[in-house]
């Protein structure tokens, strides 16, 4: 959702992820769990730790699905290849995938690489167009995407969109999207609804 307007504008080349994951990610069991341990901790009891390799709670585990032989997890395999997928092209993904103490909403910082260099202005006008994207940029105001306000909506929210420092044709921003809405049911309904408007159904 994010990368399409800017492949619109010039094809993305490389992608570089940092994915910050809430407890949703790992199920209904993964959610229970740091809820649970918000209350233990405020109770000074033992923390229950199951559902996660570890604590949660006050933590980031840079550790997300099983590690593969190459030393990138499952997790962040799947983000290279099904980038590549999605945009029916050949671009190369680095990702990092963190669980992080938040009940709802996945995060990203994306540094993304085209082939011609995108202004801030023009990545900023195709997010605002973009279907299913709102864009919520104005660091001196402090407005920008968090995961609390972004839970249980539709939307890919996108924010602190700025030239990347290390590269002539890169931009850097911040999304942030409730992935089990997101990223799961409302993917769904939406491809249903896509083919019944198209009559491919």
């Amino acid at each position: 959702m994010a990368l399409k307007p800017l492949n619109d504008i010039s094809p993305v080349t490389n992608v570089h992820i940092a994915t910050y994951q809430s407890a949703s990610g790992a199920g209904a069991s993964g959610m229970e769990e740091l809820l649970a341990q918000v209350k233990q901790f405020a109770n000074g009891q033992e923390l229950t730790v199951e559902a996660f390799s570890s604590q949660l709670l006050m933590n980031l585990i840079p550790h997300i699905d099983a590690a593969q032989e190459n030393d990138y997890t499952k997790e962040e395999m799947k983000m290279f290849f099904e980038t590549q997928k999605i945009l029916h092209s050949t671009v190369k993904t680095s990702a990092t995938a963190v669980r992080v103490p938040v009940v709802r909403a996945h995060s990203e910082v994306v540094w993304v690489q085209t082939q011609s260099p995108i202004s801030v202005e023009k990545a900023r006008e195709a997010f605002s167009s973009a279907k299913g994207v709102s864009l919520v940029d104005n660091l001196q105001e402090k407005q920008y995407p968090m995961p609390y306000f972004c839970a249980g909506k539709d939307d890919v929210y996108i924010g602190r969109i700025r030239k990347d420092l290390a590269h002539d044709n890169g931009l850097t921003f911040w999304s942030v999207s409730d992935q089990i809405k997101k990223g799961a049911a409302l993917n769904a309904v939406q491809i249903a609804e896509y083919l019944i408007e198209n009559k491919a159904l």
